[in-house]
């Protein structure tokens, strides 16, 4: 059986203990591990990294794909392993290193960062790889998520890889890993619809560059997505019954355009609602592929799905891997850099549904911070869909923490999308269309179509204030910072 995972005969010797493996790694290292949302992260040399941390102390940059499954980034930063992380995290624990000074976080656009090492602007110097074989030639055919491995491992100058004997063969085939082209002279990425194959189903590297293997077991952790609840079935309805207007007056078919939807409950919720919608024939062109995605598939809605990882709950991970040959068919994973391209996402014209923590009455939404200064998880792909998607669409629940939040504000505390790249908002009160509308307009339609009734005359008396005071943009800076520093101050917004 392992001899059917590693067939090159003269790598054989490569294979060591991760103990030895992650003794590659020294003081000082720009490291690129696999993993993207949970899935296919290699699990055994960054434990052991970490375990030689406690007992002779170092410090490494950490570059992933996205997040870490496993809880690999808290027992990382316990060990004080992590001095700068980057594109994006999603751990509690690496959450308050980050937010105390102690880790230097780098909050990128996920189709950015290895454009920033194929550039020069940053260096890595191993790659740490989870797979699922490797061919003959060294080449490496990645478990479940592509992420930013591939490009890691082409541009490091030693490799690592952890062949996962969990991870099932038939994952082989799934993958299309395609590289661009440099700068200045790129030439167009060739990807015409979600089901173009482009590249090869595996990395393609030299086998000389394989300085260790190491032979694992462990299934990918599962996704913490909660069910659906009353609020995202709203959230949801608002949705569905938007894009059956759009049907209905020409501007879309019942096939809609391919769907992108950022990871997460609400945006989960509102895909799998689409298996009760009257649409067809969907297609995904994505980052993770989430329940709802096989959901879809189940029900007879979704023909084709491409990301860059398969992220499941515990039920659907189990059910999903063993019956992987019923949907291969219909699946692509590739490297984010292509899943997240402003080109392809621009040329197929998809319809984004990310969320946000919270957004203001002109249509700026704030993923990612807490009152403007605490990170929460990063930007991810986000951006990358927003701004060059035919809809960019946002949700989120109107009100957090028990109604003493309100999610719609006068003014976000911090900005990642601006209302230049904002179609949509949506939450379980209504949904605000924004597209073709002036900031004054937006104002008024977000107040009544999206803010919960116990926060609406508050806004809508800001905004009258703010009126008097004129401008293209009204604005009371001083009350708007206002129903931040209450926040901070109380737990509570201003009434």
């Amino acid at each position: 059986m392992f001899r059917n995972r590693l067939r090159s005969k003269r790598l054989w010797d490569r294979i060591v203990d991760a103990e030895e493996a992650a003794r590659l790694i020294t003081d000082g290292m720009t490291v690129g591990m696999s993993g993207f949302t949970r899935a296919g992260e290699a699990k055994a040399v960054p434990l052991a990294l970490a375990e030689r941390a406690m007992r002779d102390p170092l410090k490494i940059t950490l570059m992933t794909g996205a997040s870490l499954g496993h809880d690999l980034d808290s027992t990382l930063a316990q060990a004080h392993v992590i001095a700068r992380r980057l594109p994006f995290q999603s751990d509690p624990i690496l959450r308050n290193a980050i937010n105390s000074g102690e880790v230097m976080f780098i909050d990128q656009h996920l189709s950015e960062t290895v454009e920033f090492l194929r550039n020069g602007a940053l260096a890595v110097d191993i790659a740490v790889v989870e797979a699922t074989a490797i061919t003959e030639d060294g080449g490496i055919v990645p478990t479940t998520s592509v992420g930013n491995s591939a490009s890691f491992a082409i541009l490091a100058p030693k490799v690592i890889v952890e062949i996962n004997l969990s991870q099932p063969e038939g994952l082989e085939g799934l993958h299309d890993i395609y590289i661009p082209t440099r700068r200045p002279s790129r030439e167009a990425i060739p990807v015409m619809a979600p089901d173009s194959r482009i590249g090869v189903p595996f990395i393609p590297i030299p086998a000389e560059k394989i300085a260790a293997i190491v032979v694992t077991q462990s299934s990918d952790s599962d996704s913490p997505v909660e069910a659906p609840d009353a609020e995202t079935d709203l959230i949801a309805s608002h949705l569905t019954e938007f894009l059956l207007r759009e049907v209905r007056r020409g501007r879309l078919t019942e096939r809609l355009l391919p769907l992108q939807a950022g990871i997460g409950t609400i945006a989960n919720a509102v895909l799998h609602s689409f298996t009760e919608a009257p649409f067809h024939d969907l297609t995904m062109y994505s980052e993770v592929l989430q329940d709802s995605t096989f959901d879809l598939m189940d029900a007879g809605k979704l023909s084709f799905a491409s990301g860059s990882s398969i992220t499941l709950s515990t039920e659907k991970h189990r059910r999903v891997l063993a019956e992987l040959e019923h949907y291969k068919r219909r699946l692509i994973l590739r490297p984010q850099e292509i899943s997240n391209h402003p080109e392809v996402i621009r040329r197929l014209g998809i319809i984004a549904i990310n969320t946000a923590l919270e957004f203001d009455i002109y249509g700026n939404v704030n993923s990612t911070h807490i009152g403007g200064t605490q990170m929460m998880n990063g930007i991810g792909g986000s951006g990358d869909f927003a701004r060059n998607a035919s809809m960019s669409i946002f949700v989120t629940k109107s009100l957090a923490k028990d109604g003493t939040i309100s999610r719609v504000v006068p003014m976000v505390s911090h900005v990642d999308h601006t209302e230049h790249d904002v179609d949509i908002l949506v939450t379980e009160i209504g949904l605000a269309d924004l597209r073709g509308l002036a900031p004054r307009e937006r104002a008024e339609i977000i107040i009544a179509n999206c803010v919960h009734p116990i926060y609406r005359e508050a806004l809508r008396g800001y905004y009258r204030r703010a009126l008097l005071r004129g401008g293209h943009t009204p604005h009371l800076i001083e009350e708007a910072l206002a129903w931040h520093d209450s926040l901070r101050r109380t737990g509570k917004m201003l009434p």
